[in-house]
C-alpha cells in the first residue's frame, strides 16, 4: 500500500480485531471440501528477490524524481498559485480515483490460488474508472470549480485513468515476481511524463494541455509496453503449466458480471480503505485551501513531495516482498513472516531518520536550489514533514504486510480513525499554526496507522489456522 503506498493509500485508532469467522468476506469462487491442498502454483517466479528489489528501486527512483520533475517545472515555469492549482487538482481526484481502483493490484499480487483470471481484473478496473471519472466531474460541479481549475482537475482525472490501466498490468507482474518489467515500465512514464509536460508547457504555457500530454504519453507505454508484458507472462504460465495445445489466457477483458461482481466484493474493503489513505494524507491541503491559499498549498505541496525520496525505497522494497510474505503466511510460516515484518520496520525507521537528518542539516539550501527562495523560507515545514514521513514508513511496511496476511476488512475501522485523527488534528492546528499545523496533523495521522497496524499483525500472527486453512476466504 502503497497502497497508498500510496499513493495512499492502503494505507491507515487503537483497533482490536473484532471479526469472527461469521464476519470474514465470502469469495463466489470458493473451494469445496473435495478440492485437494493448496498449492503455490508453479509459474511463479522468475526473479530472485534481490534483482526484483533493485529494478523495482530503480524504478521508483526514476518515477519519484520523474514525479517531482513536473512539480518542479511547474514551480520554475509558474507561480506558487499554479503549483497550487495542480496540488489541488490532484488532491480532488486521488481519493475518488484510488476507491475505484479499490487496490486490485494488491488483490492480484496476493490471488496466490489464482482465483480470479487476468480478464476478470481488468474488466473491474474499466468499468470502476468510468465510473471514477463521473464523480469527479460531478464534484466538480457541485463543489463550484470552474474555468481553468475545472480543467486542470478534469486532466488529472483522466490522468489517472490512464495510470490505473498500467497499474492492473503490474498487479499480474508483481504476482508472477516479474517486478523487472514493472521498473522499466516506471521508467518509461517517468520519463515521458517530463518530456512532454515540459515541451507543452513550454509551447502552450497551459497547465491543463500539459498534463492531457502527460495522459497521452502513458497511453503509449500502456499500449506497447504494459500490455505486451501481459501477454507475453500470461503465455509463459501456460506454456510451462498446461498441456501444450491450450491457448494462452487473453489480455482482453472478460466480461462475466457474477465472476466480476463477486471479485468487486472480495476487493470493496481495500478500495475503501485505500481512499481513506489517500484522503488522510489530503485533508491537510483542504484545510490548507482553505484557511490559507493556493500560494501556501503550492508551497506545503511542493516541499512535502521531497519524503518521495523514502517513500520510492519503501514502495520498492514492499512490493518485492508482497508475494513471499502472502506465500508466507497462506502456508503458516509465522515465525519467517514475522521476522520479515521486523526487518522491513527497521529499515523503515532508518530511512526515517535518515530523512530528518537532511532536514535538519541542509534543508534551507535545498529548497532553494530545488525551488526557489519562497519555498527556502519554509524549511522548518521540511523537517516537520520529514519527521512525520519518517513514521509513514514503518507504517507503510506495517501495511504491507496486513495486506499480504489479506486482513483486508480489518483495515477499514483503522483507517476511519486514521482519517478521524486528521481531520481533527487539521481542525484544530491549521488556524493557528497555518503549515506547521497541517504538517503536525499529518505526522498525528502515521502514528495512529502504525499503531493500528501493529495490533492487526500481532492479532495476524497469533491466529489459530493459516488462511490456507480456510479456502476462498479472507479476514
Amino acid at each position: 500500500m502503497t497502497i497508498r503506498s500510496a499513493t495512499a493509500d492502503c494505507s491507515d485508532l487503537a483497533i482490536a480485531e473484532r471479526e469472527t469467522d461469521a464476519s470474514l468476506l465470502q469469495i463466489s469462487n470458493a473451494v469445496d471440501a473435495s478440492e485437494p491442498p493448496f498449492e503455490i502454483p508453479a509459474e511463479v517466479s522468475a526473479g530472485s528477490l534481490r534483482s526484483n528489489f533493485w529494478w523495482m528501486l530503480s524504478g521508483n527512483a526514476v518515477y519519484a524524481l520523474c514525479q517531482w520533475g513536473l512539480l518542479a517545472i511547474l514551480a520554475r515555469l509558474g507561480t506558487p498559485a499554479i503549483v497550487g492549482q495542480y496540488v489541488l487538482a490532484v488532491a480532488v481526484t486521488t481519493p475518488i480515483t484510488v476507491f475505484f481502483m479499490l487496490h486490485l493490484r494488491a488483490v492480484q499480487a496476493t490471488d496466490t490460488r489464482r482465483d480470479y483470471q487476468f480478464g476478470h481484473y481488468l474488466a473491474l478496473r474499466l468499468s470502476a474508472m468510468g465510473l471514477a471519472l463521473v464523480v469527479v466531474i460531478g464534484v466538480c460541479l457541485t463543489s463550484g470549480y470552474r474555468g481553468d481549475t475545472f480543467l486542470v482537475i478534469a486532466a488529472v482525472a483522466v490522468s489517472a485513468v490512464c495510470d490505473s490501466m498500467s497499474d492492473i498490468v503490474y498487479g499480474l507482474l508483481q504476482q508472477r515476481e516479474r517486478l523487472d518489467r514493472i521498473g522499466q515500465s516506471m521508467m518509461l512514464r517517468g520519463a515521458s511524463s517530463v518530456i512532454l509536460l515540459a515541451a507543452t508547457i513550454a509551447s502552450t504555457g497551459r497547465v491543463f494541455y500539459g498534463i492531457l500530454a502527460v495522459a497521452c504519453g502513458r497511453l503509449v507505454v500502456l499500449a506497447l509496453f504494459d500490455l505486451r508484458s501481459a501477454r507475453n507472462e500470461l503465455a509463459r504460465g501456460v506454456n510451462g503449466n498446461r498441456a501444450g495445445n491450450s491457448l494462452p489466457p487473453s489480455i482482453k477483458p472478460r466480461w462475466e458480471p457474477r465472476r466480476i461482481l463477486s471479485l468487486a466484493r472480495v476487493a470493496l474493503p481495500l478500495g475503501v480503505v485505500m481512499m481513506l489513505v489517500v484522503l488522510s494524507t489530503n485533508i491537510p491541503r483542504y484545510f490548507v485551501e482553505s484557511y490559507l491559499d493556493q500560494s501556501a498549498l503550492g508551497i506545503f505541496g511542493a516541499i512535502g513531495y521531497l519524503s518521495v525520496a523514502g517513500t520510492m525505497a519503501v514502495g520498492a522494497l514492499g512490493d518485492s516482498v508482497t508475494p513471499r510474505l502472502a506465500r508466507d503466511y497462506a502456508q503458516g510460516r509465522r515465525r519467517e513472516f514475522g521476522i520479515y515484518v521486523l526487518r522491513l520496520a527497521g529499515l523503515g525507521a532508518l530511512l526515517g531518520a535518515a530523512g530528518v537528518l537532511v532536514a535538519l542539516l541542509a534543508g534551507r539550501p535545498l529548497l532553494g536550489l530545488l525551488y526557489g527562495p519562497a519555498y527556502a523560507e519554509r524549511s522548518d515545514i521540511l523537517i516537520l514533514t520529514m519527521m512525520a514521513a519518517g513514521v509513514g514508513y514503518v507504517a507503510s511496511f506495517s501495511g504491507y504486510a496486513v495486506t499480504a496476511a489479506r486482513y483486508f476488512k480489518a483495515q477499514l475501522p483503522l483507517f476511519a480513525a486514521v482519517v478521524l485523527v486528521t481531520a481533527v488534528g487539521c481542525w484544530w492546528l491549521v488556524p493557528t499554526w497555518g503549515l506547521r499545523g497541517a504538517a503536525v496533523a499529518l505526522g498525528l495521522s502515521a502514528l495512529t496507522q502504525l499503531v493500528g497496524s501493529a495490533l492487526i499483525l500481532s492479532y495476524a500472527i497469533r491466529a489459530d489456522r493459516p488462511v490456507a486453512d480456510i479456502p476462498g476466504r479472507c479476514a
